[in-house]
């Protein structure tokens, strides 16, 4: 619900009125109307009336977008007919007839590339309606948990925003795409880019800025690092002071109530989430007070306040049930059968168990809906996607074609003078075709023994062995989560074995993952930390599983043998057109490791670094570029040895 309660907000965010100033209201926009005098003003105004009852009426905004339609194609007047169509597409999301809604945008896309296509100049205008039919369609996939295409459609807007220098518009495109990646759970990401959000947002000075630092807060808390999270949240309630709005505040209140719940300061958290009864009662935000009369009904139960906790969550099950909340009638349902069964009160502990269960089916039901309807939305827009690019190339091609029967003469004389060149090129690109095949098939032959190596019997052995020792020791909770993370590392690297290259971000995850399993294996023997630099974009990629080996060797033969607890830093950054993977640890040096492994070292380890220097040579051979590793001995002034650093220099490359 939470979830979901964000990508609404985003989308107001993202549909900010743009075209008009504020305080034209729709009236005044009519009586604008009434006095134009050609067809183009009347089309520009009706749009213009369209957008002012957004907020208001969906129905009038329905109404006068069709108005704008049919005017702006009677006169062919292209670019109002794009902004209809972005219109109708909006009030559609807000009636919730979201097929209708994609189906508008599409169509909007459609007309402002073509406009964009057969401009004689570069037309901002056009530009700007393109990247809204982009973001508006990143968005109605949002609303239907399709993450994947609305990342690929908010990433297109981002950069024709970018291109044209917009920066308020990439700032509420960051917010969506960090709203996005933590409705994925990839906290990480999400972030890095409300971070970014909130830099523009403190230096154009935006008004929504309370948000967005709410919304860092809780990625802050999601995360369990409380200190950050108090810090951002304390900046929000600042900020709202300075940039009052009574919805943002309420919100805000409500993720700080449950910091200090999960604090375990209680009575905090009850004061915070009566503030947020007052924030969303100043603007009547039932959806807003359903959830906070939650979380105190919650926590009344944790202290055995059964009469107060029954208040609260029929306080929050009476709106969620007018408001029609699935979701918060199972919830409320759930815990008000539990709480008449601590009163020992039987019969109303059944009747809400089963008012939860209809509930519970009810959700279901609502969920195989959504998915039937997510599916055949999903496949007409790849099928319209499909015939718009089939139509795009059978212009292109008759265009090439008149453009060929305009230089044939040229191109005859042309033909013959290269014909000789062309038959040397031939047999050139035949031989070094010929090359770059072998150098691919051997490439994917030490790609895939890395990967064998990668995840060893032996390996799987040592996890297999922790597992059932976890069981023994410390019981099943731990051993379940030692599993998991093993499962989890297993499925990427399988995963991964099927690409060539992966972005970064992946990389990270995979390193994490595979980091805190020795972490549990090890008994926490080691700390780390993974960093990347601020130059290192969202599509650089490498190559998948080669930095593993080198993070292991670092685990096995540099930190465990040690007496003290170990560290190890992992950092990727660029220099001119390289790409720079360091890992550093404070083990027992390169020399005494090898001294302990001349009777020990498995032919397996051996192999999986020489194989990765091999991958190295191959990348360096098809991609024409440096690539290399160095292991370097950390000493201190006195010869000391503090460790280890391997530095990869890879070519950068990216995802395509």
């Amino acid at each position: 619900m939470k979830i979901a309660k964000n990508l609404t907000l985003s989308l107001l965010l993202f549909f900010s009125a743009v075209c008009w100033s504020q305080n034209k209201t729709a009236d005044s926009l009519v009586a604008v109307l009434q006095m134009a005098k050609n067809d183009i003003d009347k089309a520009k105004t009706l749009n213009l009336i369209a957008d002012a009852y957004k907020s208001s009426d969906p129905k009038l905004m329905l109404q006068y977008a069709n108005r704008a339609l049919e005017l702006s194609t009677k006169i062919n007047f292209k670019l109002a007919e794009g902004t209809a169509r972005l219109n109708l597409g909006n009030a559609n999301i807000i009636v919730g007839n979201y097929p209708l809604a994609l189906q508008n945008f599409s169509k909007a896309q459609s007309i402002f590339e073509m406009e964009l296509t057969s401009a004689s100049e570069n037309n901002t205008e056009i530009k700007n309606g393109l990247a809204r039919a982009y973001g508006s369609i990143g968005i109605v996939f949002s609303e239907q948990s399709s993450y994947g295409k609305s990342l690929q459609y908010q990433i297109k807007a981002l950069k024709i925003y970018e291109e044209t220098k917009n920066l308020e518009k990439c700032a509420r495109l960051y917010n969506n795409i960090g709203i996005i990646y933590k409705a994925q759970g990839l906290d990480f990401k999400a972030l890095s880019y409300f971070v970014k959000c909130l830099k523009i947002q403190e230096k154009i000075k935006d008004e929504t800025v309370g948000i967005t630092t709410t919304n860092i807060g809780n990625v802050y808390l999601n995360q369990k690092n409380y200190a950050k999270a108090l810090e951002y949240y304390t900046k929000a309630q600042q900020l709202f002071v300075q940039h009052p709005n009574s919805r943002g505040l309420g919100e805000l209140y409500n993720n700080l109530g449950l910091y200090y719940k999960l604090n375990n300061n209680q009575s905090e958290a009850l004061k915070t989430f009566d503030k947020a009864i007052v924030a969303f009662t100043s603007i009547d935000d039932k959806f807003g007070i359903s959830d906070t009369y939650f979380y105190i009904g919650e926590i009344y139960l944790e202290q055995s306040k059964l009469d107060e906790s029954l208040i609260a969550i029929n306080k929050s099950l009476s709106l969620a049930k007018e408001l029609g909340i699935l979701e918060q009638v199972q919830n409320a349902e759930k815990r008000l059968s539990e709480i008449y069964e601590k009163k020992n009160n039987v019969s109303e502990s059944l009747k809400h168990f089963k008012l939860y269960s209809i509930a519970k089916d009810s959700v279901t039901s609502a969920e195989n809906i959504r998915s039937s309807v997510r599916a055949e939305m999903n496949f007409e827009f790849d099928k319209k996607e499909a015939l718009q690019k089939e139509e795009q190339e059978k212009r292109e091609l008759v265009y090439s074609e008149t453009s060929k029967r305009h230089q044939q003469q040229i191109v005859f004389i042309i033909l013959f003078i290269l014909l000789a060149f062309g038959i040397l090129f031939l047999i050139y690109n035949r031989l070094q075709l010929k090359k770059t095949l072998t150098l691919q098939k051997e490439l994917a032959e030490y790609e895939q023994k890395a990967l064998h190596l990668q995840m060893n019997p032996h390996f799987v052995f040592n996890c297999l062995g922790s597992i059932s020792s976890f069981i023994v020791q410390n019981g099943t909770d731990s051993a379940i989560k030692y599993l998991s993370k093993f499962s989890k590392l297993m499925r990427l690297t399988l995963e991964y074995s099927k690409e060539t290259l992966i972005p970064i971000d992946k990389e990270i995850e995979s390193l994490q993952n595979y980091l805190e399993l020795e972490q549990l294996r090890f008994n926490n023997k080691f700390d780390f930390s993974i960093s990347k630099g601020k130059d290192i974009e969202d599509d650089m990629a490498l190559p998948p599983l080669l930095l593993q080996p080198f993070v292991e060797n670092a685990i096995i033969h540099g930190l465990i043998p040690k007496n003290e607890k170990g560290t190890i830093a992992i950092s990727f950054s660029t220099e001119k057109e390289n790409l720079i993977c360091t890992i550093e640890d404070n083990g027992i040096g390169f020399d005494k490791s090898k001294e302990i492994k001349e009777s020990l070292v498995s032919v397996h380890k051996s192999m999986a670094l020489d194989i990765t220097r091999k991958r190295l040579e191959m990348m360096e051979a098809t991609t024409s570029r440096k690539a290399n590793v160095e292991i370097i001995a950390l000493k201190n002034d006195k010869g000391d040895i503090l460790g280890t650093k391997v530095v990869l220099n890879l070519p950068i490359q990216y995802i395509k």
